[in-house]
């Protein structure tokens, strides 16, 4: 099996696809390395933590050339590795291959766009029937994210996750203890975990997402000194510098698509922990690449 995955990693280094078949046996073989793994995944420093990647296929790259190859460098990303992005079946390919040729150098976390509604909404769908004439491919793919678990945290001391907190969450047991192969629901504890934003203002809010809720800094601190933790770090919400504090550093957000959307103009950024859980930032702009649209650089919208 190991020389069929370097195969097939080798090829998508090139950005050309697997089969059909390939893939279904690529996710198959993963889904029984994540069957394993907790919903409070425990993970080891020294680890490079990575935020939404969004199907940017050669930003994904310029992120491994920044921070090191794997199984060189360990990874921890935080979901939303499809939609929005032109090549998110290859991106999604290449992290499940690494996961499944190294499983303890990477741990590929749940994003909200993980899921089967989200990606018929937002281009993998589309994109998998454009690619290989029909659905099997988005199947196999969203029959897999069912079993990415939805949090990790780095030495007993740094929670990772997607999206961010839930009113219904106040213990990491808690989130042990849900039942996570399912389809994203659209309310709950594990849709917060995948939707959920920092705010300025204290306690709950709704959030204009539609899905999950806001979240204050008395939250953020209360969370963490009752579960013994230094950090939340999470994704979810594009930052013009590519990663953002808040909550007194309660809270960092991690964002990895350089230039989101082809349009955006924002940096990305990656979060390096040392093996004293110290913690420094490489940002990065887009790599060049042919075949894509050029665009012009201007202020986003702030919900892409």
């Amino acid at each position: 099996m190991e020389r069929e995955v370097d195969a097939w990693l080798e090829q998508l280094g090139q950005c050309k696809q697997l089969t059909e078949v390939e893939i279904k046996k690529l996710c198959e073989k993963t889904r029984e390395v994540l069957m394993e793994e907790s919903n409070v995944q425990p993970v080891r420093c020294p680890v490079t933590v990575c935020g939404d990647t969004h199907g940017q296929f050669h930003d994904l790259l310029e992120l491994f050339r920044m921070g090191g190859n794997s199984p060189d460098t360990n990874y921890l990303f935080m979901g939303d590795y499809v939609d929005r992005g032109y090549h998110s079946v290859e991106t999604a390919s290449l992290l499940l291959s690494l996961k499944l040729r190294y499983p303890d150098r990477i741990t590929l976390l749940r994003g909200n766009h993980e899921s089967r509604q989200i990606t018929q909404v937002y281009s993998f769908y589309d994109e998998c029937l454009r690619k290989y004439g029909n659905a099997n491919v988005w199947r196999y793919f969203t029959d897999l994210f069912d079993y990415l678990p939805p949090t990790a945290v780095v030495e007993n001391q740094i929670f990772c996750l997607h999206g961010g907190l839930s009113p219904s969450i106040d213990s990491l047991d808690h989130v042990r203890s849900i039942e996570r192969v399912q389809e994203v629901p659209h309310e709950g504890p594990m849709c917060d975990l995948l939707w959920s934003d920092p705010d300025d203002r204290c306690g709950w809010g709704i959030s204009p997402r539609g899905a999950g809720y806001t979240w204050g800094q008395d939250i953020s601190e209360a969370f963490n000194h009752n579960n013994g933790l230094t950090l939340v770090a999470r994704a979810h919400q594009l930052v013009m510098e590519g990663y953002n504090w808040t909550h007194d550093r309660n809270v960092v957000t991690i964002f990895s698509a350089p230039n989101y959307c082809y349009r955006s103009g924002n940096q990305a950024a990656i979060m390096e922990i040392d093996e004293r859980l110290s913690y420094s930032f490489l940002q990065f702009d887009p790599a060049p690449r042919t075949g894509e649209p050029l665009v012009k650089h201007r202020i986003p919208d702030y919900f892409l």
